[in-house]
């Protein structure tokens, strides 16, 4: 514990460099927040359920209310007339002997109701339509909610893996300079040649533009999690202990399977809305039975003997205004266009084809989720035997390079064997820092791959 302590005193200085503190729980608490095609899938979530309402609606019936009031004349015309195209001037007067260009005020007044009450079912067909293609947006903000939460901290870990490169980089550089200082003494004492001076500056050089291509990496990932996260550019500094430790979840051999991946029901889902769609075609087969009710008042300046009298009507508005007649009309009605049943045979047809290839999509995507679990824990088993071996590589490299640059400082050896033990430390460390980072990269992978990301959010 006290060497933990010390590690993180030393670490702290170089974290901070790189700008804001950030833990993963926080990273996808803040990616899940403000990135814009997750809010923007949950709205369409959300509009979709209404829908839902808006479908039921429509099985109400439809209740009109209209009212007219116009001025015009009322000569009528006997003889067979079809408005094609456009609207005509509807005359219920009799037809007189000649035209006559006398004018009232007239009106109606009009309730009518009708009510589709029987349809085969289409109407309810619709209405699960409607409900499956709700499922289907929300399946869909879910899966994109999931993927989120696995490209950040996809992210995250490549960040993490980056900086702690940086720090081994840098500790490399330091051994470097000490090298390059040893091997200047020692030329400046004339106890070797000027060569090794040389070559000692090149390896401080080559270590500092490994050191540069690394930064460079992790400005990088930065910018990569700075867009997953959807807030404005800045320099974030991860956990970089966090990865020092092995995940409880990894250990765990629980049987999981893909099965409640949220990819795989959304792709799921989209198989059910169009079987629902293709049931909803199937009823445009049938007929529509309809109520209706017509309840309608009338009002005319013209008076009923207008034909024989053409001085008996009125322009006063009020009177030409004022009901006088009423009437009314209910029925049962059917509507059957028998060229729909060629139509929507088709329309059927095509949307079972289009059931068939969404079908196939989900076969695939469950095939390929299920590789990759097979791949996750192998790639976790993998890990964990590379994970033990780390630390010994590290030691071993440490050691040797300890006693190197001991022989370099009695005159024993020469800079070459100095060079390659500081390459096999550097590597070594290189070697942990991506080992350390890959567990918890399988574990990922693997949650990944079965839907459930409390394998990582649980170890957080």
């Amino acid at each position: 514990m006290y060497a933990k302590k010390i590690m993180l005193l030393f670490l702290l200085p170089l974290l901070h460099s790189y700008g804001q503190s950030l833990t993963l729980r926080d990273a996808i608490d803040t990616g899940m927040a403000n990135y814009g095609l997750v809010k923007a899938k949950e709205k369409y979530a959300q509009a979709s359920k209404e829908t839902v309402k808006q479908v039921q609606r429509d099985y109400l019936p439809n209740l009109n209310l209209s009212a007219q009031q116009d001025y015009g004349t009322v000569n009528g015309q006997n003889g067979p007339m079809y408005g094609f195209g456009g609207l005509g001037v509807a005359s219920s007067g009799l037809p007189l002997a000649e035209q006559n260009w006398n004018a009232a005020f007239g009106a109606l007044y009009l309730v009518n109701v009708n009510w589709d009450f029987f349809t085969f079912g289409r109407t309810k067909q619709r209405i699960n339509a409607a409900k499956a293609d709700a499922e289907r947006q929300q399946k869909d903000f879910e899966q994109e909610q999931f993927q989120q939460k696995v490209r950040i901290a996809g992210a995250y870990l490549n960040l993490l893996a980056s900086q702690r490169l940086v720090i081994s980089q840098q500790k490399n550089l330091e051994r470097t300079e000490v090298v390059q200082r040893n091997a200047a003494i020692r030329v400046k004492n004339g106890l070797l040649a000027g060569v090794d001076s040389t070559l000692a500056s090149a390896e401080v050089s080559r270590a500092k533009i490994s050191l540069n291509q690394l930064k460079e990496q992790v400005k990088m990932q930065n910018a990569e999690l700075v867009r997953l996260l959807g807030v404005d550019p800045k320099d974030f500094a991860a956990d970089t202990t966090m990865v020092a430790r092995i995940p409880k979840a990894i250990l765990t051999d629980a049987s999981v399977s893909a099965e409640g991946n949220p990819i795989l029901q959304f792709y799921k889902s989209r198989v059910d809305v169009s079987n629902q769609q293709q049931k909803a075609f199937s009823r445009e087969y049938w007929p529509t039975f309809s109520l209706f009710g017509v309840f309608q008042t009338r009002a005319s300046g013209f008076k009923s003997n207008y034909a024989s009298d053409q001085t008996a009507f009125t322009q006063n508005y009020v009177d030409g205004i004022s009901p006088n007649r009423q009437n009314y009309l209910a029925g049962v009605g059917v509507t059957w266009n028998l060229t729909t049943i060629a139509r929507s045979s088709k329309k059927v047809s095509a949307q079972k084809l289009i059931t068939e290839g969404l079908q196939e999509e989900y076969k695939a995507v469950d095939a390929q989720l299920k590789a990759q679990l097979d791949a996750a824990n192998a790639r976790i088993g993998f890990a964990m035997n590379n994970y033990a071996e780390a630390p010994r590589q590290v030691k071993a490299a440490e050691q040797a390079y300890l006693q190197r640059t001991t022989l370099y400082k009695n005159g024993l050896t020469n800079l070459v064997d100095v060079t390659q033990a500081l390459y096999t430390l550097n590597r070594a460390e290189t070697d942990r820092d991506v080992i350390y980072t890959n567990v918890w990269q399988a574990l990922l992978l693997k949650s990944a791959a079965t839907g459930d990301f409390n394998l990582i959010m649980n170890e957080l």
